[in-house]
């Protein structure tokens, strides 16, 4: 199975960031979604390369390979890439009243279930705490629901995002007490 290591992303992660991306959009959504709302979701999702500046997304390697990333946000923005249709907000939050954002969590769909989910999820808790964080939230699809409620979160509200051609995938906003 191979040992899993972790740093932060650089600029030169990108293109195979993007890459895995599109891999884990593509299979790990089937079952969940339609083959239009998997096609609508590469307009929603995404990477969101401020995380990378910022220094708070991570990369996951299982024996030297990319096995999974994700990241964290003291900025508004909770979900949503550089290409996606989502509008971003990247203002400051206050950690005294707002929740961290846990952003763009995605594993190889060869790598799936087998920690890298809750190794990305136990990374971003704890730099949100260090950063004086006392809740986090998330945007959740269908797939990786199961992974945020065996991580802790609750259910704050179903929502639809829409694609430009009118195609709606459901989303769950989530979040938990640090």
């Amino acid at each position: 199975m191979g040992w899993l290591t972790h740093r932060l992303a650089s600029e030169a992660d990108l293109p195979a960031l993007r890459a895995l991306m599109a891999r884990a959009i593509e299979e790990l959504q089937r079952g969940f979604l339609s083959p239009e709302q998997i096609a609508a979701s590469h307009q929603i999702m995404g990477l969101d390369t401020q995380l990378v500046k910022d220094g708070t997304y991570f990369v996951i390697e299982r024996d030297g390979e990319l096995a999974g990333c994700g990241g964290w946000s003291w900025r508004a923005t909770l979900f949503g890439g550089d290409d996606s249709i989502v509008a971003r907000e990247p203002l400051p939050l206050d950690p005294k009243t707002d929740a961290a954002k846990i952003r763009a969590m995605y594993v190889d769909p060869a790598q799936a279930r087998r920690g890298i989910g809750k190794l990305i999820m136990q990374l971003c808790e704890d730099a949100a705490r260090a950063a004086g964080f006392a809740r986090v939230e998330l945007m959740a699809t269908l797939a990786g629901l199961p992974l945020y409620k065996a991580c802790g979160f609750g259910e704050i509200e179903a929502v639809e995002a829409t694609s430009r051609e009118g195609v709606a995938v459901p989303i769950i906003r989530m979040g938990k007490a640090l």
